[in-house]
């Protein structure tokens, strides 16, 4: 099992400090931590888009590629790339240009996205919400798989013996789907043999397992090749030297996201005691010791025969320091207690 790490670029006001970093700042930090992840092994980096203030990177690819220019073995993701209120031929090319740059280590990882900013400023309707992403999704594969391309659909103009460049720099673009737990997007994902993401940003990742399954079989009713599809985990939390730092270290900042996901959308703010157990042997958030956090890597990968793993651990801004030690642990630490358990997968 590969793991990596996933990121949005957070630049929230840090709790403690009252002090905001700066987007040129978070964004060269953004690429020390990629160097650092490439030198220590990791399979994958993914970086979120986000179009708020607190958040540093919008356009996903930019950054992939300059951190191209940095790295020579990490697989460069987006994390998610809003296909929704995107273009797929200008989005197909960004990342196909990637592709070359980084010969090969570029992945597209499409999915609706949790937020809906960009909706409104991109002149994209909720109302269309679902039918967007089909429509979308099936001309972004479609791209991939002939050329020239000839198509016709709602939400833009049609296409006629186009060729669409630069192609990938092998014979596909690797195009994965993300998904926050819904079904359907665990049969889609499936029944066109596409790599899936399973956002997991609350609960025990054990509730997945079902959907994994779903997803499984569904590949199999579309005659897609069992071992063809690939299931990405992830999980928020902190890698530290002693359990009980990476939890006191991670909480004021997972408490501001819990914050504003309390005046955005209604959450209960939840309370330092229900923080505790879900931190306790990192049971629903991965903060802990690197032998601690290594077994729940374990436990769910197994459980799920996940093929990858990836840790977002810079939630409301974590310090750099904080996250830069983390992922030192999880490459020095973590990976060889899981390689050791579950071996090394190679993701195609």
């Amino acid at each position: 099992m590969q793991l990596g790490v996933y990121s949005f670029g957070d630049r929230h006001r840090d709790p403690i400090t009252g002090e905001q970093v700066s987007v040129a700042d978070k964004l060269a930090q953004t690429l020390e931590r990629i160097k650092l992840a490439d030198e220590l092994g990791l399979g994958f980096y993914g970086l979120g888009e986000h179009h708020l203030a607190d958040y540093s990177i919008s356009n996903p690819g930019t950054v992939l590629a300059a951190a191209a220019s940095v790295t020579s073995r990490i697989t460069l993701s987006s994390a998610v790339t809003v296909l929704s209120t995107e273009d797929p031929v200008r989005v197909y090319q960004q990342f196909t240009t990637l592709d070359q740059l980084s010969r090969g280590r570029a992945e597209l990882l499409a999915g609706r996205g949790s937020f809906t900013e960009s909706f409104p400023l991109f002149g994209a309707s909720l109302e269309d919400y679902d039918e967007l992403f089909e429509e979308k999704l099936a001309l972004l594969l479609k791209l991939d798989r002939e050329d020239p391309i000839t198509w016709t659909g709602k939400f833009r103009s049609p296409l006629r013996n186009a060729h669409v460049y630069p192609k990938p720099y092998g014979s596909r673009l690797r195009i994965s789907v993300g998904t926050g737990g819904n079904p359907e997007s665990s049969i889609r994902a499936g029944l066109l043999g596409l790599p899936v993401v399973y956002a997991v940003i609350g609960g025990e990742p054990e509730r997945f397992a079902p959907l994994v399954d779903l997803y499984r079989r569904a590949g199999e009713a579309g005659g897609q090749d069992p071992e063809g599809l690939s299931v990405t985990m992830s999980a928020i939390g902190l890698v530290a030297r002693r359990s009980q730092d990476a939890k006191d270290a991670f909480y004021p900042y997972w408490l501001e996201t819990m914050k504003y996901g309390s005046r955005a959308r209604g959450w209960p703010v939840p309370s330092r005691a229900e923080y505790d157990s879900w931190t306790r042997g990192a049971q629903s958030i991965f903060a802990g010791s690197p032998e601690e956090v290594a077994e729940r890597l374990i436990s769910v990968g197994r459980l799920v025969n996940a093929d990858r793993y990836a840790l977002q651990m810079d939630w409301s801004g974590v310090p750099h320091e904080l996250v830069m030690e983390a992922i030192e642990l999880l490459g020095t630490e973590v990976m060889p207690l899981v390689r050791k358990e579950l071996g090394e997968s190679t993701v195609e």
